[in-house]
């Protein structure tokens, strides 16, 4: 790893510490290690004649015990890792009984130049002598062996820490050489009250700390879908990744103990759009410098090779870098989540309306929409106290890491209390305007006459923020958590917030709307790709006369940010529709017109635009394309340090090639990324990929699988395994 190692800050400072990998050579090179120095220069007055002087022997950093303790077992990496606030025992092996006229203590480094005014040096003493603000004491004796116990405060800096022991002689101090064996990773700690990120729940902790597979939801609401992704905060060297994205980030060492600016460090860090961080977006639909984002398993090989490199990886969209960002946090210790908003309102102009134009004769004008809705958008939570904020706005707190605005003059976003969120109180920081616009915004639907007058027509307050999803505990299956960000719609309470937001400076849409006697709503049922999509399109006719409708419907594929990627069918129709009656059309769109369209994410938007007289409707729906499966089998002795096997399937059904295909495996404690290209599957040929493995981990462990080509994307797969110790 290439890392930068400090700065500077006026003429005369000191160096700041910003590297906790890089290497450290003479440490203490004013002191002399226990066999280099003299006998007769270091003799202790105190020691009686004859008295052997204390030598360390050696250190065990009891591992097994302390990483049960500290639920860090998981982590394959030959250091011990703890979690601060909690007490972890080291067993030191003298060359003779110590006695209580012995003086020695443990000291813990952390970065370059380390200074206890910094917390960066803590030494901890086990006599009556008094150390740093970590505790020690003596919690065994046996002849010439101790053991001793050491608890970090619940404030303490995370990283990776040295350890040296050291003893007083004479005048002097004879201090351990340095031992990389004896290095040990501090991370924050959801089990410890004290900390700032203290979880009460136990299975909140096991899921947002300790699962590393998680559940992606995508699609549309009505036909939302999902996908596996593996976080694989264990995994061997993803722990050393996340120190050094911290240490790229030049985040000086003495500020990581404080997990609000950690959090928003990594966010901006999980992107590149200004600070060379670990993902490069793309929304394009050419990816061929990189990886498409669907191909993507999970977050390790990422990281790994961010890590190795230096350089960001190519390519990744908000579910990616969400995925990447979750896996940051739960390998440092911080409970989060992923949560996916559903119709995400990306508003262009820092107000409370998204603006959706149309030409005079009802069509969509794209080229002076500005304003975007997203089929969904993946961020994350994170569990904290917010000392900053008013009482009662702790808990869960928005982080996004996708590049959308920038936040203090970097892309990123939060910590945003998702309490202050729901009820308005916008003045807090970090970026709550922002989020509270994604999940509050009105969709203003405008009409735009021959001389580029803008008129209102329609407003929908529901369609964004339709619903917020997360995973549940101990499953796969999604929890709705909208309540926890808004009020019901129209409540009391609902009006509050939104009069509390707009008291904040966020404009709402006040415009006067014509009277309207005509409404319009399309229906459409989750479509198999390459099948029909059938759309049921139903005008109200809520007047006192007949009214003729001339209707135009509009489809397009787009991405799921709603960008369009080809608008190829624009289809005139005609309806008349009796007084205070609805009518219901059936219009179909072939997949004999849509394939040749297809773009990363099969997604369609259908707008049905009506007019009679002086009367305008419009209705969006997203029909998503539902794609095949990945088959999967697994075969051997399901048991730790046993080889097992698994078979991935395909079979092309469709009338039309795959090209460039590449299949990707993956499993967090099972097997690390396997890849495999195949240039061709022609219609109904198959493709079958078999690998070994043997699971480094017990308990259900999960397989995932995706399939990426040119022109069908998103074919995943996964199964899970019941692995015994």
């Amino acid at each position: 790893m290439s890392l930068q190692n400090e700065t500077y800050v006026g003429r005369f400072a000191e160096p700041v510490p910003m590297s906790n990998l890089g290497s450290l050579k003479d440490e203490y090179p004013e002191y002399e290690p226990f066999d280099d120095v003299p006998e007769s220069e270091a003799t202790p007055r105190s020691y009686a004649p004859g008295v052997e002087i204390l030598e360390m022997r050696s250190i065990n950093m009891l591992q097994q015990m302390n990483k049960l303790n500290h639920y860090t077992t998981d982590y394959d990496i030959k250091n011990l890792v703890c979690r601060r606030g909690q007490e972890f025992l080291v067993r030191v092996a003298f060359n003779r009984p110590p006695t209580p006229q012995d003086d020695f203590q443990l000291e813990f480094l952390i970065g370059s130049n380390p200074s206890p005014n910094k917390l960066s040096l803590v030494v901890v003493a086990f006599g009556s002598r008094q150390g740093g603000q970590w505790l020690g004491g003596v919690r065994d004796t046996s002849g010439d062996t101790l053991t001793l116990g050491i608890t970090p405060t619940a404030t303490a800096l995370i990283g990776k820490y040295r350890m040296y022991l050291t003893i007083s002689v004479g005048t002097g101090m004879r201090r351990s050489k340095r031992d990389a064996s004896t290095d040990l990773y501090l991370l924050f700690n959801a089990w410890n009250q004290a900390d700032p990120v203290f979880l009460p729940n136990q299975a909140e902790r096991v899921e947002y700390v300790l699962n590393d597979v998680g559940v992606i939801y995508q699609g549309s609401v009505g036909a939302i879908t999902q996908r596996d992704w593996i976080y694989g905060q264990f995994e061997r060297g993803i722990l050393d990744a996340c120190i050094y994205i911290l240490d790229s980030s030049r985040m000086p060492i003495y500020n990581r103990g404080d997990v609000i600016k950690l959090v928003r460090k990594g966010s901006a860090m999980i992107n590149s759009q200004d600070d060379n961080g670990v993902l490069v977006g793309n929304w394009s639909d050419n990816y061929s410098m990189g990886m498409a984002p669907t191909s993507w398993t999970g977050s390790v090989k990422i990281l790994l090779q961010y890590a190795n490199t230096g350089v960001p990886v190519c390519f990744a969209q908000c579910w990616v870098f969400a995925g990447v960002f979750n896996t940051f946090l739960r390998c440092l210790g911080i409970p989060s989540r992923l949560i996916t908003n559903f119709s995400s309102a990306h508003d262009n102009t820092g107000n409370l309306k998204t603006d959706l134009i149309f030409k005079s004769d009802g069509t969509p004008d794209r080229r002076n929409t500005r304003d975007s809705i997203w089929n969904y958008h993946c961020w994350n939570e994170v569990f904290m106290v917010r000392p900053d904020l008013a009482p009662g706005l702790g808990g869960w707190q928005v982080v996004d890491a996708t590049p959308q605005e920038t936040s203090d003059g970097h892309y990123r976003c939060g910590p945003a209390s998702v309490a202050a969120i729901k009820d308005g109180l916008l003045s807090f920081p970090f970026d709550s305007g922002f989020v509270f616009a994604e999940v509050n915004s009105d969709v203003v639907f405008l009409r735009k006459d021959r001389y580029g007058t803008l008129t209102p027509y329609r407003v929908d307050k529901t369609h964004v923020g339709q619903a917020l999803y997360t995973k549940a505990l101990n499953g796969g299956s999604p929890v709705d958590v909208t309540h926890t960000y808004k009020h019901p719609e129209g409540s009391e309470a609902d009006q509050t917030t939104m009069s509390r937001a707009e008291a904040h400076g966020m404009e709402r849409d006040h415009s006067k709307l014509p009277d309207t006697q005509l409404t319009c709503d399309v229906h459409a049922d989750p479509c198999p790709l390459g099948q029909d999509v059938i759309l049921r399109v139903t005008f109200q006719n809520k007047g006192p006369a007949q009214r003729t409708i001339i209707g135009h419907l509009d489809v397009f594929i787009t991405f799921y940010t709603g960008v369009i990627a080809s608008h190829f069918k624009n289809e005139s129709f005609t309806v008349t529709v009796p007084r205070y009656e609805a009518k219901t059309l059936t219009l179909p769109v072939t997949s004999q017109e849509y394939m040749p369209h297809l773009r990363s994410q099969p997604s369609l938007q259908c707008t049905v635009t009506g007019k009679s007289e002086d009367q305008t409707v419009s209705a969006i729906k997203v029909v998503n394309l539902l794609t095949p499966n990945l088959k999967m089998e697994v075969s051997g002795h399901q048991q730790v340090n046993m080889e097992m096997a698994v078979t991935v399937s395909f079979t092309n059904r469709f009338l039309f090639p795959l090209q460039n295909v590449v299949l990707c495996l993956e499993g967090p404690g099972l097997m690390s990324l396997r890849k495999r290209q195949y240039p061709l599957i022609a219609p109904q040929g198959s493709i079958s990929l078999s690998e070994t493995f043997v699971p480094r981990l017990a308990g259900l462990r999960r397989l995932v699988a995706t399939l990426d080509s040119d022109i069908l994307h998103q074919i995943m797969g996964g199964i899970d395994i019941d692995i015994m110790p």
